[in-house]
């Protein structure tokens, strides 16, 4: 039975509220592909205005869009530009569209990395490998990111040997002793803790970067107020 679009976009919140709940219990993210293969293919039934396919394991796609584009969806929760997307080159004749996803596992966000028509796509596949798979380097998708001199700082605050800066960008840095932490989230933990901040947001979840980012860069202020 097709799901409406207010089951989808109940059903993907489902899923994200689980997976973030799962990385909290200290599970890594490849031990949720699953999961994540889960999320990316109801977050692009709901930008389509489309439906999940109706076979299990359909051949070559598994969402058909409103405009009856039949969609390869592929989702990753790799952070960096090393990775690779895999394709089946045998059933891609049956996809119209290809979307690449990737589940940002900081932010709790969902990033659109391709859309684009399968003849779009094939141009960016590698020649098959060994095992007869096609892919797309992540390097390919991901844009290029301006230079730490091209980004503005849009405030920032010290307080004792640590300095945290907002760029504006929304990047949340944190400079321990003058070096930059290799852990954001984990430095700003311990300085919400030092602070008695709390590090949840109103309804029990844990904030990401940027919320805690800011909600630390607040109470300085405050506190230098």
């Amino acid at each position: 039975m097709a799901l409406t679009q207010m089951q989808i976009i109940q059903s993907l919140g489902e899923a994200m509220a689980w997976f973030e709940r799962e990385l909290q219990w200290g599970v890594l993210p490849t031990e949720l592909r699953h999961l994540i293969g889960r999320i990316g293919e109801l977050y692009a039934a709901l930008i389509t205005n489309g439906q999940m396919a109706t076979d299990v394991n359909q051949r070559g796609y598994d969402v058909v869009s409103g405009a009856g584009e039949r969609v390869s969806v592929k989702t990753t929760a790799m952070m960096g530009s090393g990775g690779h997307i895999s394709f089946n080159p045998n059933t891609l004749q049956e996809v119209d569209r290809v979307i690449i996803l990737r589940v940002n596992t900081d932010e709790m966000q969902i990033e659109m990395l391709l859309d684009a028509p399968v003849s779009e796509a094939l141009g960016l596949m590698s020649d098959p490998n060994a095992q007869g798979k096609v892919s797309i380097s992540l390097s390919k998708l991901l844009k290029p990111s301006r230079s730490a001199s091209e980004l503005k700082i849009v405030r920032s605050s010290t307080h004792g040997n640590v300095e945290i800066r907002e760029i504006e960008n929304g990047t949340i840095e944190v400079y321990v002793d003058g070096k930059l932490a290799g852990n954001t989230k984990a430095e700003l933990r311990k300085f919400a803790g030092a602070l008695n901040l709390s590090v949840l947001n109103g309804n029990g979840n844990p904030f990401n970067t940027r919320q805690l980012g800011s909600v630390v860069l607040n109470a300085i202020g405050n506190l230098d107020g």
